[in-house]
């Protein structure tokens, strides 16, 4: 089966590339001594870490020492939150976000009200853009984040963080943006966007799992994540992840070099499965809109079926797919991502998330879409609502 495999769940996450993983190999066996070492031995894997952290930082126009390794973009998450928070609590309790951010932010902000904290959850439309009118008139005198992710990671939606990042710079509003989905697939700028903090992970763009980055201006007191030791600055405790540092860092270089061709091959594949099922498959809607989109992303619902029987048959077939986001995996709600753009519950339920790669290849595509085709006119010759719709047509 694996020779027949059609992987398409890499917003999931993605397999590493050839490149990287040589750039890797060396760090376990040869340069494997500890960075923090005073020894020469140890200069190796150092000089390593810091080609690393410049690579990290270039993709987004940041200064290397604004670039703290982490394990991964919802401990990145984590950390910006609850740090702006711990930090800038006597100032103000007031933090705004968005319904459709990832669970590692809605989380953090729900411990947070717990706290003490308020929370200001904005609405998306039904496209799922949050709209920087309605987040510049949600802002307080004691307003002291604002977190909204660059793209989401379930529907694909490219946000105006430009403009939220202008509107936040304005009234003096610390900026936070989930960009894990984001990051080495569209242009981002650190600068221009007027982004303070910033969340990445590795595992997103060919580069290894359980390392990420935190982007932190240079100007913030970031409050330490860990204790026990002088690792990244004095804020995250811990012996550095030198093989997975300089995973990130090859894939973050490759990202850059890559970016415009990759992303026009994606959207051209894209386009074609989202132009196929909505042609082809009835009663299929794309969730998100048809052009500010990342790149690789396509998102359906199909009424009268469950989403879960989908992706079992379709698994059955060799395809991987997912229903959203693969930290919620497993939970019988809808996601909360297609509840907040409006859609009903009996909508929701049957939802597909496929994302693509630059490896796809049309005749994957093709077989892709026939199959579902297939499965999709199977379930519905199962269900009695169905059959109850076209009987009511």
């Amino acid at each position: 089966m694996a020779d027949k495999r059609i992987y398409l769940d890499n917003a999931a996450t993605t397999r590493v590339a050839e490149e990287v993983l040589q750039e890797m190999l060396p760090c376990f066996r040869e340069s494997y001594a500890n960075p923090s070492a005073i020894y020469g031995f140890a200069g190796e894997a150092k000089k390593a870490v810091g080609i690393a952290r410049e690579r990290a930082a270039s993709l987004i126009g940041a200064k290397p020492n604004e670039i703290y390794f982490t394990a991964g973009g919802s401990e990145s998450d984590n950390w910006a939150v609850r740090a702006v928070a711990e930090g800038l609590g006597g100032k103000g309790r007031h933090i705004i976000t968005s319904k459709i951010e990832h669970h590692a932010v809605l989380h953090t902000c729900q411990y947070l009200e717990k706290q003490g904290y308020e929370v200001t959850y904005l609405d998306p439309d039904e496209e799922g853009k949050v709209s920087p009118e309605a987040l510049e008139k949600a802002i307080r005198p004691d307003t002291i984040l604002i977190s909204v992710m660059a793209a989401n990671n379930e529907i694909g939606t490219i946000e105006p963080i430009a403009k939220i990042g202008e509107i936040a710079h304005e009234r003096g509003v610390l900026f936070h943006t989930d960009a894990v989905q984001a990051y080495g697939h569209i242009p981002l700028h650190v600068e221009e966007m007027h982004i303070d903090l910033l969340s990445a992970s590795g595992h997103k763009l060919y580069g290894p799992k359980g390392v990420g980055i935190l982007y932190c201006r240079e100007n913030l007191r970031l409050a330490p994540l860990l204790h026990g030791g002088a690792q990244e600055r004095g804020r995250r405790a811990g012996t550095l992840n030198v093989p997975g540092i300089v995973g990130f860092g090859k894939a973050a270089a490759l990202a850059g070099e890559t970016m415009q061709e990759r992303g026009a091959r994606e959207m051209a594949l894209r386009n074609y499965l989202i132009d196929r099922v909505l042609a082809e498959i009835p009663y299929a809607r794309l969730n998100g809109p048809r052009q500010d989109r990342l790149p690789g992303s396509a998102h359906f619902c199909f009424r009268f079926i469950e989403g879960e029987s989908l992706l079992i048959l379709l698994d059955q077939k060799g395809i991987c797919g997912s229903s959203g986001s693969a930290c919620t995996s497993g939970a019988l709600d809808p996601s909360h991502v297609l509840l907040a753009i409006g859609l009903p519950h009996e909508i929701a339920h049957g939802s597909l998330r496929l994302t693509l790669s630059a490896e796809n290849t049309r005749e994957e595509i093709d077989r892709t879409v026939e199959t579902l085709k297939e499965i999709v006119g199977r379930l519905r010759d199962m269900s009695p609502l169905y059959e109850d719709f076209v009987r009511k047509a």
